[in-house]
């Protein structure tokens, strides 16, 4: 059966009252986030190199060379396999400041990223990405020691490189909640995942291992759902229909925030440089994060509603009615371009229809 992947943003806290030893353990996170953001671009331009000496060979006559062990290949130039020609540059340039497996975690994840983007590389249609300072610090799932709950399954603790960590999921984190509570129960299996700092606030982004859920569904009965500007989702499932969200609930929130965007941009005009550009950084960038969290969660709350719906109903497919069409129209008119989302519910309403075994038609 085909493993399916989830991910899970988790707010993590430092699990102790020491106020030094938190802050010591807060720069110490910084600075291995530091060593990531030089160690990625120093394997991407190994591989880089490495996959251009290939057509370099005009550098020295009779010259025939192949990015493969010189042990498994007569004609090879590596004294070792690719993947580990960087882990060894890795090894000797940032040994002892980091612990060596968020080296071989992020030697992995970019080795395999650079290897899907080669050829692109090679004929000049893309170029060099460049890493930024901001970049996850990646961690193995066999990281995670001694995991355990407390106050009912509400706070979970662990640690990870023996810095304890408590878990901070808040009232609305009962995905979240669930997904730790399987990985105790050993129902799931945590990946390689990672951590990001963000304003001295610590997020595990969790990559959970799962298997696509076993529902009792017909092949005969079918849900037909339309994605419309009246209502986000409709549903109809034999002779019952179903309404999800309203374009009002939808809509009110998004243009509050956009409307408070254009004024706070108007305002701009009458301010001194330096106020600008600290309005810019803060309030308006935090507005628009704000606004893409709200329609990230109420895609996330309909698509949730309408595979429930068709789970009642025993619909093993989904049809999406005349979709195709109205992602054109949507095109078309800026205002529905702008704020409709068709293409993000229709992929959030396709990843969790695969979780549960639900095929999906686009129509």
């Amino acid at each position: 059966m085909e493993k399916l992947f989830t991910t899970r943003k988790i707010r993590l806290l430092i699990d102790s009252d020491d106020i030094d030893q938190k802050k010591k353990i807060l720069d110490t996170l910084y600075q291995w986030r530091y060593v990531c953001f030089k160690a990625a671009n120093h394997i991407f331009t190994h591989h880089y190199v490495q996959q251009q000496l290939r057509e370099m060979l005009y550098l020295t006559e009779g010259v025939r060379a192949r990015l493969s062990d010189i042990k498994k290949d007569e004609y090879g130039i590596l004294s070792t396999s690719r993947m580990n020609t960087s882990y060894q540059v890795l090894a000797q340039n940032y040994k002892g400041s980091i612990p060596m497996h968020v080296m071989s975690a992020l030697n992995g994840n970019l080795v395999a990223s650079f290897n899907k983007m080669s050829k692109a590389l090679a004929t000049g249609e893309s170029g060099m990405p460049n890493f930024r300072k901001e970049i996850p610090v990646p961690f193995k799932g066999t990281d995670v020691k001694k995991l355990r709950s407390s106050k009912e399954g509400a706070v979970f603790h662990f640690l990870l490189f023996d810095i304890p960590f408590r878990t901070y999921l808040g009232k609305t984190g009962h995905d979240k909640r669930e997904m730790l509570q399987r990985l105790l129960a050993g129902q799931v299996k945590l990946c390689t995942s990672s951590l990001v700092l963000d304003k001295g606030k610590v997020f595990m982004l969790a990559v959970f291992q799962t298997e696509p859920g076993e529902h009792e569904l017909d092949q005969d009965v079918i849900a037909e759902a339309s994605l419309s500007l009246d209502y986000p989702i409709m549903v109809s499932v034999g002779t019952k229909r179903y309404t999800i969200g309203n374009k009002d609930e939808y809509l009110y929130k998004r243009l509050a925030i956009q409307t408070a965007i254009r004024r706070k941009k108007k305002a701009m005009a009458f301010m001194n440089q330096n106020a600008r550009r600290q309005l810019r950084k803060s309030t308006i960038e935090n507005l628009m994060q704000s606004e893409k969290r709200y329609v990230s969660h109420k895609q996330h709350v309909y698509s949730k509603r309408l595979i429930e719906i068709c789970l009642k109903n025993k619909a093993a497919t989904l049809l999406l009615v005349d979709q195709t069409e109205k992602e054109q129209q949507a095109k078309e008119d800026p205002f529905l371009f702008r704020n409709w989302g068709y293409y993000g519910l229709k992929q959030k309403i396709e990843r969790k229809a695969e979780k549960v075994g639900i095929a999906v038609l686009i129509e």
